[in-house]
């Protein structure tokens, strides 16, 4: 299971990549991911650093534990999410200066994900909340990010 979407904003890439990198706001924008925290002593994004996000859809309630595997300033911020249930997916912020703001782009991709789960998933119809989803991250981070350009 894989998806994406793309969003323009007024928003310098420079303060989207420090909006984004700071997964301790990640619940200012994101419908799904509430709250999130650094682990191990860290506090800030850098490739291996790991944080808990704690989820929500309804009445149900998950977190998943998370390492940073992609984290270029201006450009990039990505990492996997784990599961307990052995679910893992890729999440990845690509940033592109255009001009008169920058296009975001947030892609997902499951990987080593149980069969179970992935059936599970697509009679819950995540696919089609997920794709909502990332539209209103997207949206709000904009939003965010214009104002401190």
């Amino acid at each position: 299971m894989k998806g994406s979407a793309t969003s323009e904003t007024g928003g310098r890439a420079e303060a989207i990549w420090a909006l984004l990198s700071d997964v301790t706001r990640m619940g200012e924008w994101s419908p799904e991911c509430y709250r999130c925290e650094w682990l191990d002593g860290k506090n800030g994004a850098e490739v291996g650093a790991r944080f808990r996000g704690h989820n929500r859809w309804g009445p149900l309630r998950w977190s998943t534990v998370s390492e940073v595997v992609s984290c270029e300033p201006g450009r990039e911020f990505g990492f996997l999410a784990r599961h307990w249930t052995g679910a893992t997916t890729r999440w990845m912020y690509r940033l592109e200066a255009n001009g008169t703001g920058t296009r975001i782009t947030e892609t997902y991709e499951t990987v080593d994900t149980p069969r179970w789960i992935m059936t599970l998933e697509r009679l819950m119809q995540r696919q089609d909340r997920l794709a909502r989803g990332m539209r209103a991250t997207l949206e709000q981070l904009g939003r965010v990010a214009e104002k401190m350009s």
